[in-house]
């Protein structure tokens, strides 16, 4: 029996086309990929995403918990401020990405996957003998995130916080549309100026909410998104998505994910497997490539090969571009190839389509 989101009805109402993602009922798109996806990048957009997963770490330990469970450091983190990071597990394998938000002191939220809810909640429960207070929440919240130029004018019609001062990766606890204690971060998932709205369902009616959004939007254009328009714009960016571009085989220094990894850390799952990758050097790489070859799409899963037609990768994301009219894609690559300009060829139904490597974003912001 699939979940069903707050907002089921109104996606059904609005016409959606639902599919089962993560075990939740889910729209993939309304009007078309094509329209929502380009709604977002001009005008602006409303995503459903209360899939995702919500933990409330609390307790004087609750820092030493999260900074053992991820890569990051979350000691950098004020009250107000949100951070990227990542699990791993012993051997540098990633659990999950994630985001991890400071509500108060010794008080965070951690944001996880919606697929990966009851794997990562047995993780860390699983590491938690510090003491520290763990809930998985994620019933209990509905998620939507506005997207695209004009998210900040439909936001500021809805609520006294100024929108337009919460910066990327803070948050503030403010009203929307009249509903109360309103977690609204800055943390997106599209390259576009935009917000996250947190809602607990235990104080606050979500589709008050919706309904406002829509009626604060309809003179900017603002449409309902699925969650196919949200992987062309994530992939536009060089976004990286769980079970795809990261995995359980990967590890955040292949992924590109160096920069959050903070080994100077004092100790956190996976350091020392890191620290050895680290100093004996990675053998592959996340990296993006551009098809230069007309009507050739890569797919998850598709070879990369040299010029010989010896396999040199594997493609992990792929789209058409909407935004770029081209074909893109990113990948893993073995490290002699994972060079900016390289010419490498994907291989398309045991066709080989020629593509260059870049390095993402795709689309310069």
């Amino acid at each position: 029996m699939l979940k069903k989101t707050s907002f089921n009805r109104e996606h059904s109402r609005l016409g959606a086309k639902l599919i089962d993602f993560g075990g939740f009922e889910m729209p993939v798109q309304y009007e078309g990929i094509r329209q929502e996806h380009t709604a977002v990048r001009e005008h602006a957009g409303l995503f459903d995403v209360s899939h995702m997963g919500e933990f409330f770490i609390s307790g004087e330990d609750a820092l030493n918990l999260i900074q053992k469970v991820t890569i990051n450091d979350a000691s950098k983190l004020t009250p107000g401020k949100a951070q990227y990071s990542a699990m791993c597990y012993e051997d540098g394998g990633i659990v999950d990405d994630l985001l991890v938000y400071m509500l108060a002191k010794n008080q965070y939220m951690l944001v996880v996957n919606a697929s990966n809810i009851e794997k990562d909640f047995n993780w860390i429960s699983e590491h938690n003998n510090l003491g520290a207070e763990l809930v998985n929440r994620s019933d209990e919240i509905a998620l939507l995130a506005l997207q695209g130029p004009s998210s900040v004018e439909i936001l500021q019609k809805l609520t006294d916080t100024k929108a337009d001062e919460i910066a990327f990766y803070t948050f503030e606890m403010g009203s929307v549309a009249g509903e109360n204690e309103i977690i609204i971060s800055a943390t997106g998932y599209t390259g576009e100026s935009g917000f996250e709205l947190y809602i607990d369902l235990t104080k606050a009616d979500p589709i008050k909410i919706w309904k406002g959004l829509f009626e604060a939007g309809k003179d900017l254009n603002m449409q309902p998104v699925g969650l196919g328009a949200r992987d062309t714009l994530r992939l536009e960016m060089g976004y990286a998505l769980y079970g795809n571009d990261i995995t359980r085989e990967t590890t955040p220094l292949e992924a590109r994910m160096g920069w959050l990894t903070k080994l100077e850390k004092e100790s956190f799952i996976g350091k020392k497997a890191l620290l050895k990758q680290k100093e004996n050097g990675i053998q592959r790489k996340l990296m993006g490539f551009e098809v230069t070859e007309p009507r050739s799409i890569p797919r998850s899963g598709y070879t990369i090969e040299n010029e010989e037609g010896t396999e040199i990768g594997f493609v992990t994301s792929g789209t058409q571009s909407i935004t770029l009219n081209k074909a893109i894609g990113m990948g893993y690559l073995s490290l002699e190839k994972a060079i900016e300009g390289e010419k490498i060829y994907i291989n398309i139904r045991n066709k080989k389509a020629e593509a260059i490597v870049v390095k993402p974003p795709f689309l310069k912001k």
